[in-house]
């Protein structure tokens, strides 16, 4: 078995890695926080990215902001320092393609592929093997990592050129934003019409109206169980205005979207660090 990376071992990247370790990887490791969990799965704690980078030819990273994948890349002890022909690094976290691609050359430099990845599904759907990874970026780069992929995912899919991953994931995105909140205004009628709430919730979900975000949130929102946080709804809600700036750039209208992205932007402060299902209680008071 390989030496494999991973830098932002967070919400998503410790069920990789758990995967990982567990098809028989050695991974190492680093995050700015605490590696306690990474390490009792039997994960190894790196000193920098650049530490990981000298120790795997595989590197994923999975950071949550512009500022974090900066650092990582092109920091003091960045995966810069230590890339080598041959290596393959693959972002998972979501950013504009602008940001990401500006690391395709640098790294390119030093013989190393920069790769376009998104991670679609919650954090349990990453640890039930249910989420799928997309890639974009050079085709043999991709053969290169797609067994690793498979230790941890049963669904990978190239979607071509860089870029291509996060195009698509932000397709995605909108359509999971907008699968949520009908679920909630459609719990919110539902729940107070008296039906049974299992029933209802059975009825919908094998029904022609349902959905993967109706499936795995509506039980939540019948139960109100809006803790641990499965999805983010501000990190939600960024998707959507992400997905606005290339629709201007297609020239694509925007109306469905523009109205999602004002739901959002009322419901978002109310949630707080709740899971984006409790966006069923801004749809519970009638609103003129």
């Amino acid at each position: 078995m390989q030496t494999i990376g991973f830098i932002g071992v967070g919400k998503i990247g410790l069920p990789i890695c758990e995967h990982l370790i567990k098809a028989g990887h050695k991974v190492i490791g680093y995050r700015r926080s605490s590696l306690a969990d990474f390490e009792k799965l039997g994960g190894v704690k790196a000193k920098s990215p650049a530490d990981v980078g000298a120790q795997a030819d595989i590197v994923f990273t999975c950071l949550p902001t512009d500022a974090a994948l900066e650092d990582v890349i092109n920091g003091a002890d960045g995966l810069i320092k230590s890339s080598r022909p041959g290596q393959v690094i693959v972002e998972f976290g979501s950013h504009p393609v602008p940001v990401k691609e500006q690391y395709v050359k640098p790294l390119a430099g030093k013989g190393a592929t920069f790769l376009d990845g998104e991670v679609s599904g919650t954090p349990g759907m990453v640890a039930a093997r249910k989420a799928v990874i997309y890639l974009g970026g050079p085709a043999d780069a991709v053969r290169t990592i797609e067994p690793v992929v498979a230790d941890f995912a049963d669904s990978c899919m190239h979607l071509g050129g860089f870029g291509a991953a996060t195009k698509v994931k932000l397709v995605n995105n909108f359509l999971v934003a907008l699968h949520i909140a009908g679920t909630a205004q459609a719990m919110a009628l539902g729940l107070k019409t008296g039906v049974d709430k299992d029933l209802l919730i059975k009825a919908v979900a094998t029904g022609s109206g349902g959905s993967t975000a109706f499936a795995i949130r509506a039980p939540w929102m019948a139960e109100r169980k809006f803790l641990p946080q499965q999805g983010s709804a501000a990190g939600l809600a960024h998707y959507l205005d992400t997905a606005k700036d290339m629709a201007a750039e297609a020239g694509v209208a925007t109306d469905l979207l523009d109205s999602l992205i004002d739901i959002y932007a009322r419901a978002v402060p109310n949630i707080g660090d709740r899971d984006v299902a409790a966006i069923l209680e801004h749809f519970e008071t009638r609103r003129n």
